[in-house]
């Protein structure tokens, strides 16, 4: 097994391709056509990953004019150009195929919301201004604090 990865090493894609199942991803690919070459985008959800090493692929589910297109692409295949996540799902499950019956807001997914240190603004945001407190809820908070003083 140590031969086999040594052999199929110089041909795996550099750096890691970071998304998992249930994430949108747009899927740059390289088209040929005669002489030249483009680069055409798939968008779409992975509802699998599956294999390891040259063999691992990914599939990605998008709806078409009203139809279903899943495209499976080899992850270290050098037609791919790049793969980049639009958004994150949350998801429990490692295969997705329950999708393919879903129809319309059904298809939805928890979105995860979480940002990287690039992200982040460099400069803090200003503090908030104190908020002013109602009458009803300063006597509130004077009979709390005389309370703890006892």
């Amino acid at each position: 097994m140590d031969r086999l990865r040594k052999a199929e090493t110089p041909y795996l894609r550099p750096g890691n391709m970071e998304f998992r199942v249930g994430d949108t991803v747009d899927v740059a690919t390289r088209i040929v056509e005669g002489d030249k070459e483009r680069i055409q985008t798939f968008t779409g959800r992975v509802i699998r990953r599956r294999g390891a090493g040259l063999s691992e692929t990914f599939t990605v589910r998008r709806i078409v004019m009203g139809e279903g297109v899943e495209r499976i692409f080899p992850l270290h295949s050098p037609k791919i150009a790049g793969v980049k996540v639009a958004s994150r799902g949350g998801v429990r499950r490692s295969k997705l195929y329950y999708m393919r019956q879903r129809v319309g807001k059904a298809t939805r997914l928890r979105e995860i919301l979480s940002f990287d240190e690039a992200e982040v603004p460099a400069t803090p945001a200003p503090p908030a201004a104190p908020k002013a407190e109602t009458p009803a809820k300063a006597a509130h908070t004077k009979k709390a604090a005389a309370a703890a003083k006892k």
